[in-house]
């Protein structure tokens, strides 16, 4: 009798091939970034019930059960079931999602919205980030279709909306955990296949973008006694918040446990100011930037510190370090301090995957034999979706096919090698979690 992973066989190249052209071809009417670009995720669920329906319950040809779920218009998820034999028994591959960020082709050396091929490489928007993992996981289902193995545990993928932007909520695994969609879900393991590199990804940042504004007053810049200048201030400033922040958050032990490449961080990234001629000192700037909060440390906690770092600062501001003989903050004579504010965009928390689980073991099994090694790391990047779902009880582990040096850049490809490793990883991890009910 052959075995799940014979069964199962290696990828089909032409066929996955075939599915990933149709679905890049559609990706210039998926990027999202609302309000001007709004994605139609049914254009990709569209293909995918092409490649699935002949297999399926819905047309009499096969296991498969397809429930095709939406919350807006033309904005679909796909959840495919292949049904085990035993109550109970299941394991997943959610958070193949069917958006993907936006593509300027002027700034391409390709088509980012058509699929070109150039040796390994499979060249085109979303071939790593993630509609290359919507075809493999979609000809896996297929193969499970076409093949009916007897399993003991049932096999769910989760096709997912709107993952790139939350800015409109209740599209995507949002609003299917709110419903209960997935609470069967949480029987066994769920595989969130959205990262990059072949490895087990098991830990990630929490994000709190943040924006410092500085006050102060302006003037000529040849009378700078008579100005507080709101540059300065806000240099001196986010130097002491980052100080603080770097004293009260520092390195934490489980972070070389996890294998993250950096620890918690906190810095700006960008610089704005009113404008003015180069001899006028300004009234006001703004400094914006984030905090990447590794797991072990929590995100309103973080919040909560800066908000006081800022307070204090105001209160003792003439204490702050300044610039030159004649630089300060506050100017008795005229009853006038600078004064800083800071305010948060939405917080999303990070995750740490539980190393003793089920999952992760047989992931890092799979791994090791289909790719020659396996290597666990963790980012400070975010994947809130995820934390939201370990949250509610799902046990989740992470791992992508995709390439971390094309993440969301232009000239995006992945590697066809690379996929067909993933495919042999999940047939791995499938036939891994059969063998455990082996008597």
């Amino acid at each position: 009798m052959a075995t799940v992973k014979q069964t199962l066989g290696d990828l089909d190249k032409e066929s996955f091939i075939t599915l990933l052209r149709k679905l890049i071809g559609e990706s210039k009417y998926v990027q999202n970034n609302p309000p001007e670009l709004i994605p139609e995720e049914d254009r990709i669920v569209n293909h995918v019930l092409d490649n699935l329906l002949p297999y399926s319950t819905t047309t009499g040809g096969g296991p498969l059960v397809i429930n095709h779920v939406t919350y807006k218009p033309k904005r679909g998820n796909l959840i495919v079931e292949y049904p085990g034999t035993q109550p109970g028994n299941i394991l997943s591959f959610v958070g193949m999602h069917m958006d993907v960020v936006t593509a300027n082709p002027c700034d391409w050396d390709f088509d980012p919205f058509s699929l070109s091929i150039d040796g390994d490489k499979l060249r085109g928007r979303g071939t790593t980030d993630c509609l290359g993992h919507v075809a493999l996981v979609a000809e896996l289902m297929r193969r499970l279709g076409e093949t009916k193995p007897q399993l003991k545990s049932t096999v769910v993928a989760v096709f997912i909306a709107s993952e790139e932007n939350s800015s409109i909520p209740g599209v995507g695994v949002d609003a299917l955990v709110k419903d209960g969609l997935l609470d069967k879900l949480k029987q066994g393991p769920l595989f969130w296949i959205d990262t990059a590199d072949k490895q087990p990804c098991i830990g990630t940042g929490g994000s709190i973008p943040w924006k410092l504004h500085v006050t102060g007053k302006l003037f000529h810049s040849g009378l700078a006694h008579k100005a507080v200048n709101p540059l300065e201030l806000a240099m001196e400033a986010l130097k002491e918040i980052q100080s603080r922040f770097y004293r009260d958050f520092p390195a934490h032990p489980k972070e070389q446990v996890y294998e993250f490449a950096t620890p918690s961080t906190m810095k700006p990234t960008q610089w704005f100011y009113p404008g003015g001629g180069i001899n006028q000192i300004p009234a006001e700037c703004t400094v914006s930037g984030d905090v990447r909060l590794t797991p072990f440390y929590s995100v309103s906690d973080a919040m909560k510190k800066l908000q006081e770092y800022v307070d204090d600062i105001n209160a003792n501001i003439d204490k702050l370090d300044c610039r030159g003989p004649v630089s300060k903050y506050v100017l008795p004579d005229e009853n006038l301090r600078g004064r800083i504010t800071i305010s948060f965009d939405e917080a999303s928390s990070g995750v740490a995957c539980d190393l003793n689980s089920r999952g992760f073991h047989v992931l890092c099994k799979a791994t090791e034999e289909e790719v020659g090694h396996v290597k666990p790391y963790s980012i400070t990047g975010t994947l809130p979706l995820i934390r939201d779902l370990q949250d509610e009880g799902f046990d989740v582990q992470t791992c992508g096919y995709g390439l971390m040096a094309t993440y969301h850049a232009k000239n995006e490809y992945c590697l066809l090698s690379d996929m067909c490793q993933g495919y042999r990883v999940f047939a791995s991890v499938i036939s891994q979690l059969e063998d455990r009910y082996e008597v």
